[in-house]
């Protein structure tokens, strides 16, 4: 099936082909990139805008 695409490409194309397989192979990527990242830096980047906020109201109430 493949085949029968890139043996038709016009310029335009080509460039249809070229996006498709730049996003696959982002999609790829960040899929694995994903799947490794350990938990403990999962955890804490989910508690960083708590943390934030939380630093934000004890100074206004310290102050």
């Amino acid at each position: 099936m493949f085949k029968q695409f890139t043996e038709n490409i016009s310029g335009n194309q080509f460039y249809l082909l070229f996006s498709l397989s730049l996003f696959l192979v982002f999609f790829i990527v960040v899929t694995i990139l994903l799947f490794k990242m350990k938990k403990d830096h999962v955890d804490s980047m989910s508690d960083m805008p708590l943390h934030d906020s939380l630093n934000d109201t004890l100074k206004s109430l310290q102050s």
